[in-house]
């Protein structure tokens, strides 16, 4: 099973035909992401919305013909008319939304506030009753700033702050805004910047098919996983960290490779290995192990181009990775750290509060209602979270399902055995040293990153949540299918060999695309366990 360093194919024609085929499939990939994108919406409750919109205006023609027989002015009937629609509204269903969980709406709500009202803080939005059918999250935290308290995202703060300038430039362009035009903005931003990022790893992918690749079959499958096998594409229609997390990665192994094993010098390999090394981790905190080991490499390949142009770049991320934090939250310490049990948002647990939401009646009445953190520390509260977020009580069967089990890395998506087995064979086989470094800058992070999450006390063993599949690991894509070239060359020695792969890339494919249009969904083998009763999640 060993992959030559560079391919002995040098026929020109076949090396046009293999980029034609890549081509294709990465079109029907963008294609397919493209319309689901585009048709993204909670729950794809179209028919409902509409049905609501008529119950609404059928309940205000009714409350309007009882205020016109009661004798109230035009000036007064149009004032309570504008309540009660905001009060009929807010006791019914949510409306169509372009956002799928807490999680992304975390994100877009600092997005929004920070544009619309220059701020990090996110209260005057999800404390309005009317804004928060459509705004509301279970992902913010409460603490005290220059003598005001606050609540705001517990996201880490420089993705948001980034795309915030992506919507200050659409805004100002079109007058577009999140409030009023929310499904339109979503939309119109996340094309650029999940496509991107998926673009970006499809062709990289193929670039380095080509690069270690040895047989047509190998490079194909590798490419045809990376389009339509992994979880990423699950991701692709919503706002996360993880798909961008894996697009840098992408960039800085890419990066790496060309100076590790073909000897580049050019600084802008640096650059980039430097920049987005550092950004992959300012996106996913436990892929510092990947940055950390990547820079170690370069350091001892060419100390001094990696001080010169890699360090300094990286400086820039990590620099506004803890300004952004700072900014919002004077402190440099994302919010994950202010998690201390047995206390409340005032002296250690941010998480750990309560907040008002008010809302005036037709006749003018204030009321008020009290809504407690969804992460409330207390017995109590956490018996009422959903069962997953409980946390999973056994070590030994989170291990087991985070594996091969429910949310299992390799029984949602078994193509990644093939990545398994293809690292092995870069570690173990005649490749040399530069491909035995390459499967250690896999390998070692790879092990790292899950050891942290394995790790994790009760209350964090929690599959991320409702999910589609383990996403904290899901950023590590490109590395694994870069490992995955010995393997797949090697599955295209015999038929059986190749119907073996082909079966668990569909099964790969099957799981990347069962959730249809929600991420943020239980995976097929959750929902089957839970049809047979074996399971409660």
């Amino acid at each position: 099973m060993n992959s030559g360093e560079i391919s002995t194919d040098a026929d020109p024609s076949r090396k046009q035909l293999r980029w034609g085929v890549y081509g294709l499939l990465i079109a029907l990939a963008v294609g397919n992401l493209t319309g689901r994108i585009l048709a993204v919406t909670a729950a794809d409750r179209f028919k409902l919305q509409a049905n609501i919109d008529k119950q609404v205006q059928r309940d205000l023609t009714k409350f309007r013909e009882a205020q016109e027989k009661s004798g109230a002015t035009a000036e007064v009937l149009e004032d309570r008319l504008r309540r009660k629609e905001a009060e009929i509204r807010s006791k019914r269903l949510n409306r169509s939304r372009p956002f799928l969980s807490g999680n992304d709406r975390s994100r877009w709500l600092t997005i929004r506030a920070l544009v619309e009202n220059g701020t990090y803080s996110i209260d005057h939005i999800v404390t309005d009753e009317q804004e928060r059918a459509i705004w509301d999250t279970i992902d913010m935290v409460k603490h005290d700033r220059n003598g005001e308290e606050h609540l705001y995202s517990s996201k880490p703060t420089l993705l948001p702050t980034l795309l915030a300038g992506q919507y200050w430039v659409l805004n100002k362009a079109t007058g577009l805004t999140l409030k009023d035009d929310t499904h339109a903005v979503v939309r119109m931003m996340l094309l650029p910047v999940n496509m991107g990022c998926m673009l970006i790893i499809f062709l990289l992918t193929a670039k380095l098919c080509e690069r270690f690749g040895a047989t047509d079959w190998g490079r194909f499958l590798v490419v045809a996983a990376a389009t339509f096998g992994t979880l990423l594409t699950t991701f692709a229609v919503v706002l996360n960290n993880h798909l961008i997390a894996a697009a840098s990665a992408s960039i800085a192994l890419y990066a790496w490779i060309r100076i590790w094993h073909d000897k580049s010098h050019s600084p802008w390999y640096f650059v980039a290995a430097g920049f987005f090394g550092a950004f992959t981790a300012a996106n996913e905190l436990p892929a510092l192990s990947f940055f950390a080991l990547l820079s170690l490499a370069l350091l001892c390949k060419a100390p001094r181009s990696t001080l010169l142009f890699g360090l300094p770049t990286a400086s820039i991320v990590i620099a506004a990775a803890l300004g952004t934090n700072y900014a919002a939250h004077k402190t440099v310490l994302p919010p994950y750290y202010f998690r201390a049990k047995e206390k409340d948002w005032t002296n250690g647990n941010w998480y750990n509060y309560s907040y008002e939401l008010k809302r005036k009646t037709t006749d003018g009445e204030v009321v008020v209602r009290t809504i407690p953190s969804y992460w409330k520390p207390d017995a109590a509260s956490i018996a009422s979270r959903a069962k997953i977020d409980q946390g999973e009580k056994g070590r030994e069967k989170y291990i087991l399902h985070c594996l091969v089990g429910h949310h299992g890395i390799f029984s949602l998506t078994p193509i990644w055995l093939l990545s398994l087995a293809g690292a092995a064979a870069m570690l173990c086989g005649g490749g040399g040293i530069r491909l035995r470094s390459l499967a250690a800058l896999i390998t070692i992070p790879t092990i790292a990153c899950l050891g942290f999450y394995l790790l994790q006390g009760v209350e964090n063993r929690n599959y991320g949540g409702t999910s589609s599949g383990l996403r904290w690991m899901i950023w590590f894509a490109p590395l694994w299918l870069c490992a995955m070239i010995p393997a797949a060359d090697w599955s295209a020695g015999r038929l059986w060999r190749r119907l073996f792969a082909g079966l668990l890339l569909a099964l790969s494919v099957m799981s990347a695309s069962f959730p249809t249009w929600n991420p943020w969904s239980h995976p097929w083998i959750s929902r089957l366990l839970i049809y047979l009763g074996w399971l409660e999640i």
